[in-house]
C-alpha cells in the first residue's frame, strides 16, 4: 500500500523530491495485474510537482456487444497541487468557481500518492467501451422474428376485416 506523504517532510529530501515505484494493486480499482509504474513528487515551495507513469490492465464490457475484454489501461502524467493554509480550513462539500478549479491541499498536511494515481488512472478508462472497432453489437439469435413484423394484437379484429373486405 503506498504510503500518504508528510509534505513538510519533503523539504528534508534529497532535492526536495521522493520517487515511488509502484507494483501493487490500489483500492477501489478493478485490475488484473497490480499497476505498475513509477511516482515522483518534488516539493517547489508552495506547490507540489506530482508527475507519473503506470500501467495495468483491467476488464470492460463492450458498450455494443455487451462481451468482456481486457484492456491496457496507461497513464503518463503530471499535475501542480498548490500549497495554500487556508485549505485546510476548507469544507470537504463546497460549491467551486470554474477559476477555483485547481488542486489545494495545506502545507503542513499529507499528499496520498495512491488516491491521486487512482484518480489519474480513472480518467484513462475510455467512455465509449468497444471490444472491436468492428463490432457488429448484438445479433438477434431468432431469424424468424425478422420475417414476420411483429403486430399489435388489439388490432387483430381489424386486420381480419380489413382481409375479408379485399380478399
Amino acid at each position: 500500500m503506498v504510503e500518504a506523504i508528510f509534505i513538510p517532510q519533503l523539504l528534508k529530501a534529497p532535492e526536495q523530491t521522493e520517487t515511488i515505484s509502484l507494483s501493487e494493486y490500489l483500492s477501489g480499482l478493478e485490475t488484473l495485474t497490480p499497476v505498475q509504474g513509477c511516482l515522483s513528487v518534488t516539493h517547489k515551495g508552495n506547490y507540489l510537482e506530482v508527475s507519473g507513469k503506470a500501467e495495468t490492465i483491467i476488464t470492460l464490457s463492450c458498450d455494443l456487444c455487451l462481451q468482456q475484454y481486457n484492456y491496457r489501461l496507461k497513464v503518463k502524467t503530471s499535475e501542480l497541487i498548490w500549497l495554500d493554509r487556508s485549505a485546510a480550513d476548507l469544507p470537504l462539500e463546497r460549491e467551486v468557481a470554474v477559476e477555483d478549479l485547481v488542486e489545494v491541499l495545506p502545507p503542513q498536511g499529507y499528499f496520498d500518492p495512491g488516491a491521486w494515481l487512482y484518480e489519474q488512472l480513472c480518467l484513462e478508462i475510455p467512455h465509449r467501451k468497444l471490444c472491436d472497432r468492428a463490432c457488429p453489437g448484438i445479433e438477434p439469435t431468432d431469424r424468424s422474428l425478422e420475417a414476420k413484423p411483429l403486430v399489435d394484437k388489439r388490432w387483430a379484429g381489424l386486420e381480419a376485416l380489413r382481409k375479408q373486405l379485399n380478399g
